[in-house]
């Protein structure tokens, strides 16, 4: 999935996380965690983010993420909603695939 804008997703609140998305000239996939557990938990973070940006086909991005103590349901449901802003995508398969 190509990210053609910038876009966010999320709150400030306590048990949420802001997830910004927007394109990188460099090619890569670039995350720049801020996290108060970001010793404690930071790497898991950043993988839940890096797999779901996996799942959705994302080669190429710049993702600020401003953790407040997200779940990783959180976090996986926000990297989606501001990726497929980010896309201009409106349809999405919400379908396990097996």
């Amino acid at each position: 999935m190509e990210i053609k804008k910038a876009a966010i997703a999320g709150t400030f609140e306590s048990s949420d996380i802001t997830i910004s998305v927007q394109p990188n000239p460099e090619n890569e996939v670039a995350i720049k965690l801020k996290s108060s557990v970001e010793k404690q938990f930071g790497d898991k973070i950043k993988k839940v983010i890096m797999d779901t940006l996996e799942e959705l086909d994302v080669k190429s991005a710049i993702v600020g993420a401003n953790d407040k103590g997200a779940l990783d349901c959180v976090i996986k449901a926000r990297v989606q909603a501001a990726v497929m802003r980010a896309a201009e995508e409106t349809k999405f398969n919400w379908e396990v695939e097996k």
